[in-house]
């Protein structure tokens, strides 16, 4: 029984600091848009095109179901995952838009954001590297 309490409490503290893990939102270097927090979300749910400059952006989406995902949709854009699902396939439905690209991990998110000056993407917090910008934190 003190195995099991033990195995459950640790297993509680992994999936809290998990929960906890900060958001960084991120451009290319060479991008100087300053973006509020509704931009953001209004980018990522396409309600939203351009930069404040009026240059195209282009939201880029980590795989659905990945921890940092979650945590972005919960804290950016407000909404669940199943949410957020019902949401894009309702546009794609009706043909009204269609869903940021999605990419499989924090390195291919750095990657294309480095070298695409309009590409806006997150990743983990503790994932940044000199490459990018950070915009916002969350």
């Amino acid at each position: 029984m003190k195995l099991f309490k033990t195995t459950l409490l640790c297993g509680l503290l992994v999936c809290s600091t998990a929960a906890l893990a900060d958001v960084a939102v991120i451009v290319n270097p060479g991008n100087s848009a300053t973006l509020s927090d509704s931009d953001i979300s209004r980018l990522f749910l396409g309600k939203l095109k351009k930069f404040p400059s009026g240059t195209k952006a282009v939201p880029v989406n980590l795989k659905f179901g990945s921890a940092t995902r979650n945590e972005f949709e919960k804290k950016v854009l407000k909404k669940s995952s199943s949410q957020i699902k019902a949401y894009w396939s309702k546009l794609v439905f009706s043909g009204k838009g269609k869903p940021p690209k999605e990419l499989g991990s924090d390195a291919d998110i750095l990657a294309l954001v480095a070298s695409e000056a309009n590409a806006v993407g997150y990743i983990d917090a503790a994932s940044v590297t000199d490459k990018v910008k950070v915009i916002k934190t969350f």
